[in-house]
């Protein structure tokens, strides 16, 4: 009898001891897990801040470089300067010499790739050039605003400036284009996209209009501020 009882005991025992180690493990599992998602919780909100952000210039000639070395043009120098002041970021040539505001629109779509955060736009100097109604540019420019705002895409608008040859009812029309805008779509504005260099023969190619590789470096130099408040408000944003 004592036997039987010993022997039953002996045998229960290894189940009792077997389900106290599930339940411990059980217990060590939840912990980890628990401890798992808080630091997640903690890591993923410094990993978005921190990963690389991706920029376009979406742009004409003057983004795109014209007249000069591939690693020359805006967007090469722009990143240059970004990364030397340490801000993880890549900035992509959508320019297009030639391009007006209209054609910026018609390609905005594919020009911009998903996984954009921001565009650099900077369209309008060909409209001027050609005398083109400011109207038109503002609607183009307006719709490719609206366009990447739709797309969660934020802007900064780089502005222009009409030549004084255009006479000063132009001017004014055409140079209130890109406050008007910024003010809307509350936007970051570099005012005037060539400022320091306009009509220094010194920073410009024997055209007069495209700026030097030192010409570049200076537009940079000028509007570098106003992309790391950009990257800034992309930062807060993400």
């Amino acid at each position: 009898m004592l036997g039987r009882t010993y022997a039953g005991q002996a045998a229960r025992r290894p189940d009792m001891g077997h389900a106290s180690m599930l339940r411990h493990d059980g217990r060590r599992a939840a912990l980890a897990f628990l401890i798992v998602s808080l630091l997640m919780t903690l890591v993923t909100p410094l990993r978005a801040k921190d990963r690389p952000l991706s920029l376009v210039a979406l742009g004409d000639s003057l983004t795109a470089g014209y007249g000069l070395p591939a690693d020359a043009a805006f967007p090469v120098q722009l990143e240059a300067a970004l990364k030397a002041k340490g801000h993880a970021v890549t900035v992509a040539n959508a320019g297009v010499s030639g391009d007006t505001a209209t054609g910026g629109l018609d390609r905005v779509e594919w020009s911009v790739p998903d996984g954009t955060d921001g565009v650099i736009l900077e369209l309008g100097a060909n409209d001027m050039l050609r005398g083109t109604d400011p109207a038109v540019t503002e609607r183009a420019l307006d719709a490719i605003i609206a366009t990447l705002k739709a797309r969660g895409i934020p802007v900064l608008l780089a502005g222009m400036r009409a030549a004084p040859n255009l006479g000063p009812d132009y001017g004014k029309r055409f140079d209130a284009i890109y406050p008007r805008l910024a003010s809307r779509y509350d936007l970051i504005l570099y005012p005037f996209f060539l400022d320091g260099i306009a009509g220094d023969r010194s920073l410009n190619l024997a055209d007069g209009l495209h700026p030097t590789k030192a010409g570049v470096a200076r537009v940079v130099a000028g509007i570098l501020p106003s992309v790391e408040d950009f990257l800034k408000r992309l930062r807060q944003g993400s």
